[in-house]
């Protein structure tokens, strides 16, 4: 198990501290303009911004959820979480990325309990992990989801779950139609190809056909655009 002791802490500060150059905050010392807002999910596997190499301060806001879930409840409504709200109303954020990953968690809790196998959990955990549950349910009646496929079930319902998310986050009055949402798969499991690490576009503003994907980014980067839906 990684040391985790507070001198640890301190001393991978200290190298933190000793990495940055001169003048590394001088530029949002008085107020940031995020040019993206990331919703990964809250998993120590996933680095925020370093699958973006964001080394500039002020360049990436990082909101994570269980489950990169964009949505939270008000008074019995479901609302853009204000993690996400923020940026996009305040800071003159236009770009919105919905980050899953491979093997995610949340998702395989969210699939034990639609199948009635879930076991206990912290209430703050067992929200979120209910509020997955209907997007499950969902996949699993989607036809394009199948027990047969090489991906494994969880990865399909990740991806499923991204198209849920992306569309919730368009159709909000927060996003509107000055916002880009994008869907992105961070694979550290050789699930859509053999470099791990990669954040795999599935989806751009709704939009889920591979070949459209590809016509929309550079030739260059044509491998970093795959479904398994």
């Amino acid at each position: 198990m990684a040391d985790a002791s507070l001198a640890d802490l301190l001393a991978r500060n200290e190298r933190h501290v000793s990495s940055l150059a001169a003048g590394h905050f001088d530029a949002v010392q008085d107020g940031q303009a995020p040019a993206v807002v990331s919703v990964c999910c809250a998993d120590s596997r996933v680095p925020q911004g370093g699958m973006f190499d964001a080394r500039e301060a002020g360049w990436l806001f990082t909101p994570s959820t269980i489950g990169n879930q964009v949505w939270d409840e008000r008074d019995g409504e479901r609302v853009v979480d204000g993690s996400v709200a923020y940026p996009l109303s305040f800071t003159g954020t236009e770009t919105a990325v919905v980050v899953g990953h491979t093997g995610c968690g949340a998702v395989t809790a969210a699939l034990q309990a639609a199948r009635g196998e879930g076991g206990e959990a912290p209430p703050g955990v067992e929200k979120w992990v209910e509020a997955l549950v209907p997007v499950v349910e969902d996949g699993l009646a989607d036809e394009r989801v199948r027990e047969d496929r090489d991906a494994s079930l969880v990865d399909q319902l990740v991806e499923y779950n991204v198209d849920r998310q992306v569309a919730f986050l368009r159709e909000s009055d927060v996003a509107g139609d000055a916002v880009s949402v994008y869907g992105l798969v961070y694979d550290f499991q050789d699930v859509y190809g053999d470099v791990r690490g990669r954040t795999v576009l599935v989806n751009a503003d709704g939009e889920t056909s591979v070949a459209a994907l590809r016509a929309d980014v550079p030739a260059a980067y044509e491998d970093w655009v795959a479904r398994l839906l």
